[in-house]
């Protein structure tokens, strides 16, 4: 079965040693996803609801870039930093999800890689769609996306 990972081209894909999504066949694994800008900064500092919709909009440009999309998504799981951020990072969530509703957990963790993160969230999704610019048998390793 093919495997096709993508980057987001987080500084910690490299250091780490995982990439931001894998699909393998009809399914789709995307990283858990903290609100990391462009620059490597922390997006919306103290701002759990921004920081949920920052990681949400990372996840749907992985799910794109696998052909899939938030509406195929049917497994998420959320990690609170602080369990006062719940209210934000669940409007956000029920924004992202309102029509497809998946199996979730929200678990209040003792900490997050960098302190400034509220909440960091993975996903877990099933898709018949194909990916998007796959190669006829490219290499199955390959990273989409910058």
């Amino acid at each position: 079965m093919e495997r096709m990972r993508v980057s987001s081209g987080s500084p910690y894909e490299e250091t780490i040693g995982f990439s931001r999504a894998v699909r393998i066949g009809e399914r789709v694994l995307v990283s858990g996803t903290a609100p990391v800008g462009e620059d490597g900064s922390v997006v919306a500092p103290g701002d759990a609801y921004g920081q949920a919709r920052r990681c949400l909009a990372i996840i749907e440009r992985a799910l794109d870039d696998v052909g899939s999309a938030l509406g195929e998504v049917v497994r998420t799981r959320v990690y609170l930093s602080d369990r006062r951020a719940w209210e934000g990072v669940a409007r956000a969530h029920a924004e992202a999800f309102e029509l497809v509703r998946p199996a979730s957990s929200f678990v209040v963790v003792a900490g997050l890689l960098d302190a400034g993160w509220l909440v960091e969230i993975e996903a877990e999704a099933v898709t018949a769609g194909a990916p998007r610019g796959a190669p006829a048998g490219g290499d199955p390793r390959r990273a989409v996306g910058p």
